[in-house]
Parts: structure tokens; C-alpha cells; sequence
């Protein structure tokens, strides 16, 4: 039958299932007396007051009376002639004791408790104790229906199983009826269990069973996988049912509370649901606003006459809305409000429901019209309330002459910050540049003349904040390099007249909806060959964007992660990887010259060829592979088709919200994360566990901001310094104490990851030829659009150089290939191993010198496909 529950009986009848952690013994009794409790070994939960049943719910256990009788424990008294509560404990593990069906994972995912009511102990009273301990649930059982109510009032059970064999006993029906009447049995499921029925008596109907109150029917089986089966299917159906409704009552009280007014409606606007903040700022009630259609309600006409169907348009595609809108209130006022609706999916991606959040716009004629809805609502204490706290506020918010005038008593806040700075300034903790500069100051006061002003100078430029970004001074004369320099390493924050700076519109941003692909087995015959030389640095990217009808990026992809491996390490379907890759790649604007998703595509290509390699496969681990790759997919997820300087000189939204600070690469992470998780279907990173997710988080989103041009110099050089300087010293057979190249050194690999990455984004210098000039003439062609716009716009015309009328695109390459390109080409190649790129790269620079030697102004490119 398998092993005893560990059972602790307190004097007031309380009785739980438990498993223990020790002996495998299926009945190991002990006795405890009143007082301090011998130490237990296992798992055994000790009864307190709170967790007590009240005495009149029978102590019982299946056959432990028995097993106590035997060892003459029952009725064992203490010094006091007291008799001693026993206490019965199985110290054995369900695993080692229990039937072999005992091996299987427990499926229960909260302490479910169970409520046996049975008049007596028998075979079926037995079957359903043991099931609840095989099954792990927390088991109690009553005689009588007193003892039962008052067991259930105190506990809650989940499950209650009530016999209804044998009715001179007690009535179960009424039982039933009895704990259905108090409020917690809304959320318990009742268990009817009735006598087999001989084969010549038709079976009773359920109808009087369901009227009563009961939930289920369980016809007698005394065998305790019978019972066990029933429990958990009760668990997994109803009682899991329930769970999720008592949640529902928790989302519910929640938004009763909350400040924001929230509206629910069906599909077909009718309103289902508003809360109290909802009903203090229309003024209606809500038994006025259920089961009515908003179209029902009274209009505001201060709103333009194609806002309602825009925002019909948007939500019933599926779309959050979100904007001003006025609406009328009940006594007739129009009050402005920021709302977002948001449409709820379900199955089968049909919208059933729309969640609408109000709030009030902040403006004077609203500050009126809040305090008019707090007198219409009746609500004036909490007004009055409200208005003292804010008004204590305040006065806590004092200036400093407030503080210097409240007297003598009370120190000043001079005399308080003098103890603030000096323990500052005492501190032990130092950045590496203050301990440099400390060792030159030092270092001064016993040099010589010359040496100390050579330190000096050392000092002022130490003291700068860009340590690693070269000074451009007036000796160079190159407009080309100043214009491509200052535009893609500044934040483009540029004065006008004045201290004032332009702003404008924000960039209006498109995304292109694309179709679900088909599967990697059954790519079409074009796409599938031109696939086969992925693996080639020479794969033309631009024939793959052709033939996929401008999404690259998708099958490039799901051949990419399928050779590395990713859906096995993120344990994800191939299904989830194509949504992925099908979402990221819809939001690639297809309309940009050249960040599309093709050079999303091509930057993926290269990280994947450099991942080749043996010493970065030898020093990366497939975290940092699978991180590498999606790093690519996404890092430039959305870009406007302008720079970082043109959306801070325009006063962009999103310039506003990452300060101005790598606002375009801060957005490609961000949004790349948003939509990953917010739907299941793409959500590739949803069955890792949150340690793996966390540290794949952290190094794609590091590895997207370092394409950020402003730290080009700062990545190139500490890659140098740290990887380049050692490795040489390693292969020289210096003595030089330097970290080595490899795994075990985290802070290495984060500077290959940004150096890889890096290489690849602006690898088109190293293609060949063709696909060289192809890139060339895109990114020109972008910069020209921009420097039209920024004419247009009256903004600061960031890259002058890039007029479409003027521009020499030899000059540009040149200039990008000598100032960004060869320094940090030269420090992959020599520790990646890459000649065939390092020839691409001499060869295209003699193309551009040749052609700026015959004073060519402009180059005739190959059309855009």
C-alpha cells in the first residue's frame, strides 16, 4: 500500500500529510511527549496555533492506531499523569517506498489541501489518504459535519471528498450544502463518492448531486491508484481552474485600486468592466455604463472628425493606439485625456477584448475639472485628504535660506556638509586614471625641469574625458575625413545662433509587414543554391536579396543558426526561430539605401565567417557564439535611415529619451528585446532559464552599443593593448607579464565579441569589388538623403561633404578606409588570420586612389535590386 504520510497530531486534531527526507522504514513510529520536542530528522511541520484545526476534527491516520497499540505507545503518560499527544512520522522518501508509479515527476505545483469527510475509517477513507500523500497534498479528515465545517473554515481545501455511501451517518448532500453556503467554497470542488452500482438497478441521475452543490462523482474503487488518478485529475482540471479565477479576483482588487480610470470592452465595444478611478472621472456609475456599446454614450465634439475612425483602423488590426483624446463626462463637461487602448488576442489571434488606460491631461482647465469630479462623486474627504498630504509635501521641500533661518538649534547645512566632503575625500576607493595620475604627481617633485613640464603636459591630457579619440586639429585640411569624423563620432548637437538648438518632427518611421517564409527544407531551388556558398566570404548578399524579393535576412538566418546550433542552445522550435527572424526582419525599414535588412543580413554573414575562424572559436564558448549572432540580426533593428547627429539635432523622440546618448543603438537593443518577449510565438529566449537569459542579455546588448562609432578608437585600442600586445609577446617569447588569450578570461572575450562585431558591421571595405562599390553607392546615397533633409529642415548640415551635387564617393572611402577601416582591420587580422580580407581591402583602396587620381566626382554604381 506504500509508506505512512509523516503525521503530526497536535492536542487540537490536526493531521497533514508529508514526506520526510531520511529512513526508507515504510511505518517508524515516535513517540513525543508534552513539552520540548526531541529533535526529528526529515521533513516534519510543527503544528502552531495558527495552523491548528479546531479540536473537534477527529485525529486519525489509516491503521496508525494500530501500529502505536503494537509498541504500546498509546496512552504513554508524562510525569504528570497527563496522556501525551502521539506524533507519527514516516521518515522514509515516497520515492524509495511507495509502488513503482511512485518514480513518476510530481505534477502538483502548489500544496494543495484535501478535506476527507468520512463517519468512519475504512478501505475507501484509506484509499484517498493515501493518494493525497502519494500525490503530495496536505491531508485532513473529519467525523462529523460540525467538526467538517469548522476543519474547512479554518483551512480553505482545495478539494473536499465526502462520503455518500451510507446515509444514516450523516446527510452529505446537506454537508455539502452547508460548506457551499460560506463564502471560500466558491473556489473548492466537491467530491460526491456513492456506492458501485449492481447490474440490475439503473444508475442515479447526477442532477441531484450537481443541485446540492457537488462538483464530481466518484464511484466507489477503494484502490489507491483509482483515488490517486481521481485527485489529480480534479487538480489539473477544476481545481488549476480555480487558481487562475482567484488570480483573476487579485487582477481585479488591483484594479479597483489603481489610479489610472480603466475600461474594458468586448470586440464589438460593449462595456464590460470599468473601475472606480473610471467612475470618478466620467461622473457615471457603473451599473449605468455595463452591457452598453460606447457608441451609446455622449461625444465630445472638441476631438477632429477622423479621430475615432483612426482609432478604429489601428486597434482592429491588432495595434496599440495611444493619444490625446477628449471625452464627455456625465454632467456634460469635456475633459482631456491621454488613452491608450490596447487590443487583447484570443485563440486563434481573434481580438476579444480592448483594454483602455485614461488619464487626465495635464492642463488648468483639467486641474478644474479634477476637483469638480471629487464634488460630483461625493468624495470630499479624500480630497481634503489628498490636498493636506500634498500641502505636507511641499513644506518638506524647503530652500536653503529656509534651512539657514529655523535657528540656532538646528545645525546649517554648511555646517552638515563639512563631515560629507571629508569623509569623501578620505575615501580608499580610486579609478585607475586617478592612481596614474597620483604616481606622475609624485613622480614630478624630483624630476628635472624638462621632465616635470614633459609631465605637466602629460597631466592636461590625461585629464581629458576622451582619451582615446584622436584630435582632429586645423593641419587637416581633409573635409572629407572632418565631415565623416564629426558626423559619425559627435552627437550632433551643433549650435546655430545663439545658445538655442533646432528641433523639428521626429523622423517618421515604417515598418514593412513581411509574409511567414517557408521552412529551411523547403527553400525554393534558387535560394537553396545561392545558400550552399554561405560559408564563402565571395557570397553575394546582394543575389540573395534579389531572389527573396528583399528578405535576406530570414533565410540567410535560419541556415546561419541552424549550422551553430542556436535553436538547440536556446531550446526553441525552428517554428519560434522563423516568427523571430520574420519580426526582426519586418522591422527593417526596406525604404532605407542601405540599413535594411540586407546589411543586417550581410553584417550576420560576416559575424558567422569570422566565428569560423580558430583562434575566436578558440576563445569564444557557444553563449557567446549564439549572443554574436543574434547581436547581428538585430543591431540596427529600426534605424531611421539618418545618424545619431541628425536625430539629436531634430530633437527626435528618441533623442529625447536616451539623452542624446547612442540613441540609435540604445533603441536597436531595446526594441530588439520588446519584440522578442511580448509574443510566445517569437519568443526565442522563453525556455532558458533566467541566469542563461540574463548573461545572453548582457553581452548582445553590449555588443550592439559598441557599433557605436563615438568609442571606435577606445574598442580598437583596448583590443589592442590587451589581445594584440600580449599574443605578440607570447609568439616573441617575451617575458612580458601579460594575461593570456583564452577562455578563462572573461573581460578578453568581451573585447573580441566588440571587435568582432565591430569588423563586421563595417566590413564592406573588404568585400570584393563589386560588392564594395555596391555598399559604397548605398551609404551614399543615404547621406545624401539626409543632407537634403537636413536643408529641407533647416537643420545643421552635419556631413557638408555629402551633397548629391558635389560629393566625390572616392574621396569619402578613402577617407573612412584611412581614418576607421585599416587600423582596426590590421588588429582583426592579426588576431583572426584573415589575408583574404586584407587583400579585398589593398585592392579596393588602390580602386578609390585610381579613381580620385583621374578626378572622377562621381562613380556610376549598379542600380538598387
Amino acid at each position: 500500500m506504500g509508506c505512512a504520510p509523516s503525521i503530526h497530531v497536535s492536542q487540537s486534531g490536526v493531521i497533514y500529510c508529508r514526506d520526510s527526507e531520511e529512513s526508507n522504514s515504510p511505518r517508524q513510529t515516535t513517540s513525543v511527549s508534552q513539552g520540548p520536542a526531541a529533535p526529528l530528522h526529515g521533513l516534519f511541520v510543527q503544528t502552531d496555533a495558527a495552523d491548528a484545526i479546531p479540536p473537534s476534527c477527529a485525529s486519525w491516520a489509516p491503521g496508525a492506531a494500530r501500529v502505536r497499540r503494537a509498541r504500546g505507545e498509546l496512552g504513554s503518560g508524562s510525569s504528570g499523569g497527563s496522556v501525551a499527544p502521539a506524533v507519527t512520522t514516516c521518515r522514509g522518501r515516497r520515492r524509495h517506498c511507495c509502488s513503482s508509479a511512485e518514480a513518476e515527476t510530481q505534477t502538483s505545483y502548489t500544496s494543495v489541501k484535501v478535506l476527507l469527510i468520512f463517519a468512519k475509517e475504512d478501505s475507501q477513507s484509506d484509499g484517498f489518504w493515501w493518494a493525497c500523500d502519494r500525490a503530495g497534498y496536505r491531508c485532513n479528515i473529519a467525523r462529523t459535519p460540525e467538526s467538517a465545517l469548522e476543519c474547512f473554515l479554518d483551512k480553505h481545501h482545495e478539494i473536499i471528498v465526502i462520503d455518500h455511501r451510507q446515509t444514516r451517518n450523516f446527510d452529505a448532500e446537506a454537508v455539502c450544502r452547508s460548506i457551499r453556503a460560506t463564502n471560500p467554497s466558491e473556489h473548492t470542488v466537491i467530491l460526491a463518492v456513492v456506492s458501485q452500482t449492481s447490474s440490475n438497478h439503473e444508475e442515479a441521475s447526477v442532477l441531484p448531486l450537481l443541485h446540492a452543490g457537488f462538483n464530481r462523482r466518484f464511484m466507489e474503487n477503494s484502490s489507491i491508484i483509482a483515488c490517486y488518478n481521481e485527485l489529480i485529475q480534479i487538480e489539473h482540471g477544476e481545481v488549476r481552474s480555480q487558481f487562475k479565477l482567484r488570480a483573476c479576483n487579485s487582477v481585479f482588487t488591483a484594479l479597483d485600486h489603481c489610479h489610472e480610470a480603466i475600461e474594458i470592452t468586448s470586440d464589438d465595444h460593449v462595456i464590460q468592466y470599468v473601475n472606480p478611478a473610471f467612475e470618478r472621472m466620467m461622473g457615471y456609475h457603473k451599473g449605468e455604463l455595463l452591457g452598453k456599446e460606447l457608441a451609446e454614450l455622449p461625444k465630445s465634439d472638441k476631438n477632429r472628425a477622423d479621430l475615432l475612425e483612426t482609432i478604429n483602423t489601428c486597434i482592429k488590426k491588432g495595434k496599440e493606439w495611444q493619444g490625446v483624446y477628449y471625452a464627455r463626462r456625465k454632467s456634460g463637461d469635456s475633459i482631456q485625456q491621454h488613452v491608450k487602448i490596447t487590443p487583447v488576442m484570443g485563440q486563434g489571434g481573434k481580438i476579444r477584448h480592448f483594454v483602455s488606460l485614461k488619464k487626465l491631461c495635464c492642463t488648468t482647465d483639467n486641474n478644474k475639472q479634477i476637483h469638480k469630479v471629487h464634488r460630483d462623486s461625493g468624495d470630499n474627504s479624500q480630497t481634503e485628504s489628498h490636498s493636506f498630504r500634498y500641502k505636507n509635501r511641499r513644506k518638506e521641500s524647503i530652500d536653503v535660506k529656509s534651512i539657514s533661518s529655523r535657528g540656532s538649534d538646528a545645525p546649517s547645512l554648511q555646517n552638515r556638509r563639512y563631515p560629507s566632503m571629508a569623509r569623501i575625500h578620505s575615501m580608499t576607493i580610486e579609478a585607475p586614471i586617478t592612481k596614474v595620475i597620483n604616481i606622475i604627481n609624485a613622480a614630478q617633485e624630483n624630476s628635472p625641469v624638462t621632465v616635470a613640464e614633459a609631465l605637466d603636459r602629460v597631466l592636461e591630457i590625461l585629464r581629458t574625458t576622451e582619451l582615446y579619440s584622436p584630435q582632429l586639429g586645423t593641419k587637416d585640411e581633409d573635409p572629407h575625413t572632418s565631415d565623416l569624423v564629426g558626423g559619425l563620432m559627435t552627437d550632433g548637437l551643433r549650435r546655430l545662433s545663439g545658445n538655442e538648438y533646432v528641433f523639428t518632427k521626429n523622423v517618421h518611421q515604417s515598418h514593412s509587414h513581411l509574409a511567414m517564409p517557408i521552412t529551411i527544407n523547403d527553400v525554393p531551388p534558387s535560394i537553396a543554391q545561392l545558400l550552399d556558398n554561405e560559408e564563402s566570404w565571395e557570397f553575394n548578399i546582394f543575389e540573395l536579396e534579389a531572389v527573396t524579393h528583399k528578405r535576406p535576412l530570414v533565410y540567410l538566418g535560419l541556415k546561419v543558426f541552424s549550422r551553430f546550433g542556436v535553436c538547440e542552445f536556446l531550446h526553441c522550435s525552428e517554428t519560434t526561430l522563423r516568427a523571430w527572424l520574420q519580426v526582426i526582419e519586418a522591422n527593417y525599414h526596406a525604404s532605407n539605401a542601405y540599413h535594411n535588412s540586407t546589411h543586417a543580413a550581410d553584417v550576420l554573414h560576416a559575424t558567422a565567417f569570422f566565428l569560423g575562424k580558430e583562434r575566436v572559436k578558440g576563445s569564444l564558448d557557444q553563449l557567446d557564439e549564439v549572443a554574436a549572432l543574434i547581436a547581428a540580426t538585430v543591431h540596427d533593428v529600426d534605424h531611421p535611415g539618418r545618424t545619431n547627429s541628425f536625430l539629436c539635432n531634430a530633437g527626435s523622440e528618441l533623442a529625447v529619451l536616451y539623452n542624446d546618448t547612442a540613441v540609435l543603438e540604445s533603441h536597436h537593443t531595446a526594441l530588439a528585446f520588446q519584440l522578442t518577449v511580448k509574443d510566445n510565438k517569437c519568443n526565442i529566449f522563453k525556455n532558458i532559464d533566467r541566469n542563461h537569459y540574463r548573461t545572453l542579455r548582457q553581452a548582445i546588448i553590449d555588443m550592439v552599443l559598441a557599433t557605436e562609432m563615438t568609442k571606435h578608437f577606445e574598442h580598437v585600442n583596448k583590443f589592442v593593448n590587451s589581445i594584440n600586445k600580449p599574443m605578440a609577446a607570447e609568439v616573441e617569447g617575451s617575458d612580458c607579464d601579460c594575461n593570456p588569450i583564452g577562455k578563462n578570461f572573461p573581460e578578453n572575450q568581451i573585447l573580441i565579441k566588440r571587435m568582432m562585431i565591430k569588423c563586421a558591421d563595417v566590413a564592406n571595405p573588404c568585400r570584393p569589388l563589386d560588392l564594395c562599390i555596391e555598399w559604397a553607392g548605398r551609404i551614399s546615397e543615404e547621406y545624401f538623403a539626409q543632407t537634403d533633409e537636413e536643408k529641407r529642415q533647416g537643420l545643421p548640415v552635419v556631413m557638408p561633404v555629402f551633397d548629391r551635387n558635389t560629393c566625390s564617393i572616392p574621396k569619402s572611402q578613402i577617407s573612412f578606409i584611412d581614418y576607421f577601416i585599416t587600423d582596426m582591420f590590421d588588429a582583426w587580422d592579426a588576431f583572426a588570420h584573415l589575408p583574404a580580407l586584407m587583400q579585398h581591402l589593398a585592392d579596393n583602396y588602390k580602386h578609390w586612389k585610381t579613381l580620385d587620381d583621374l578626378k572622377c566626382k562621381s562613380l556610376r554604381l549598379p542600380s538598387d535590386s
